[in-house]
């Protein structure tokens, strides 16, 4: 049923400042926005990783009715080599610590931070990932 992520959608008060602070977090420019033609965007989206996940920033006037204010709910985990080294770079940037790096065994790594726009962003070494690529 469940075959892999489509799209993350984050939401943000201000999607200017989030496409930025996203764009250099990733270090890719999204490659769609909408509405687009010179209107203001209330929708940005990147193609990032192995896969090409999309993650997409949202004018928080979208977000679904009784999505909370705070932090919270599921943690989606992005795969990534060094947990510590993109942790580090992550508070660096203005993150804020949501929960903390942790060893779950050999080759299973996860840390979790809080974006400046009040998204929970996961970051995880999981080894069955890249048995998955081969690699």
């Amino acid at each position: 049923m469940l075959r892999g992520l489509a799209t993350v959608n984050f939401f943000a008060d201000d999607v200017e400042a989030a496409k930025k602070w996203y764009a250099e977090l990733l270090g890719v420019e999204p490659y769609f926005e909408s509405p687009g033609d010179g209107q203001p965007a209330a929708y940005y989206e990147f193609r990032i990783g192995d896969y090409q996940t999309e993650l997409g920033i949202i004018d928080r006037r979208f977000a679904p009715p009784g999505l909370p204010g705070a932090p919270g709910g599921a943690i989606g985990h992005w795969h990534v080599d060094d947990v510590r080294a993109a942790l580090d770079r992550l508070l660096a940037m203005g993150a804020t610590p949501y929960t903390p790096l942790t060893e779950y065994g050999p080759g299973f790594v996860t840390a979790s931070v809080t974006d400046p726009f009040g998204n929970v962003l996961g970051v995880m070494y999981n080894e069955h990932y890249l048995e998955m690529l081969g690699g």
